[in-house]
């Protein structure tokens, strides 16, 4: 029955605005413990999924190796950099099914991504259905000037929209009425990514940054007053029992790699702390009692996620966020 409550909530959204944001922030270098190819794209598709599920908005992969741009460019060819390949398999797995031709050409980091599992999210519709927004790609189509540009957004006819774009682009398209059997094209508007969420309150997928140190995914925040509530995972942190946040309008929870967040803010010189619940609002262990000396980074956002869902919903009153009523 799961399918059938999803597409439900999908197709009649919530009808209420969401205004936060919640970010994600992990080191590329997770994909090192993956000894092929094959499982390094797993795990980057299990983390994907994770992302997916618990309806993250942006991840934000930081560099912790420690050298400079050059150094790591000089060292390592450029398609197995680990930050690069794990933001390519992100990127190609949140980009709906029928636009990946016209935005990813043939690439070895995504050899295997084709093997994934699905996202399943609402941007990720089939060929009929109705919907109030859709992903596209403007098309290269004449049009008569000031008639705006076609669209393709995955459906059996192009849309056109109201602006005049330059072919390539990828777009966010409101929905007019697509009822009329006979028309040649649909119509449509241009509208900002962030629309179905903070119009609707549908999750829409999330954007990838590339940040080059850690220190970067605090001061290169795409939000105009960066982050206003940070959460560091360690199982050094105090009990996530005992958090709770305030209202907040962007969130960032970042997770360490092999080593930790210690290890993590020990590779970025230009940062003095020398303890890195120093660097976060708040500090916590969101799996106390853990029968394994080690938790992977791919398990950490499951167990990490799950635990903050009920104090995220409980601070910005969005109680049906991640979760589907029967």
């Amino acid at each position: 029955m799961w399918p059938i409550v999803i597409i439900w909530n999908w197709l009649c959204p919530l009808h209420e605005g969401r205004q936060f944001t919640v970010s994600l922030a992990l080191p590329g270098s997770i994909l090192d413990n993956a000894q092929s190819p094959e499982l390094r794209t797993y795990l980057a598709g299990q983390i994907a999924r994770a992302l997916a599920v618990f309806s993250i908005d942006e991840v934000v992969i930081f560099d912790e190796s420690g050298k400079s741009q050059s150094e790591t460019n000089s060292g390592l060819k450029r398609n197995s950099d680990p930050n690069i390949l794990l933001a390519r398999i992100l990127q190609y797995l949140e980009c709906p099914q029928y636009l990946r031709k016209n935005f990813f050409p043939k690439h070895s980091d995504l050899q295997y991504a084709g093997l994934l599992n699905p996202l399943d999210t609402p941007h990720h519709m089939k060929v009929d259905d109705n919907v109030p927004y859709r992903e596209g790609v403007v098309v290269d189509r004449p049009v008569k000037k000031g008639s705006g540009s076609f669209v393709n957004v995955g459906m059996r006819k192009e849309v056109r929209i109201d602006k005049t774009l330059k072919p390539g682009v990828r777009v966010t398209v409101k929905m007019g009425d697509i009822s009329n059997p006979g028309a040649k094209f649909h119509h449509g508007t241009v509208v900002s990514p962030s629309a179905p969420r903070t119009e609707q309150g549908l999750y829409w997928g999330y954007n990838v940054r590339l940040a080059p140190c850690f220190g970067a995914v605090f001061t290169q925040s795409p939000y105009k007053d960066g982050y206003d509530v940070t959460i560091g995972t360690s199982e050094r942190g105090t009990l996530v029992d005992e958090l709770t946040l305030p209202n907040f309008r962007h969130l960032l929870v970042v997770f360490g790699g092999l080593k930790g967040l210690e290890a993590s803010l020990e590779s970025d010189e230009k940062l003095t702390a020398n303890d890195p619940s120093l660097v976060f609002d708040h500090y916590v262990n969101t799996c106390p009692g853990q029968g394994s000396g080690t938790i992977r980074t791919e398990e950490a956002i499951l167990v990490s996620m799950s635990a903050l869902r009920p104090v995220i919903a409980k601070a910005t009153h969005w109680e049906s966020m991640s979760s589907f009523k029967e």
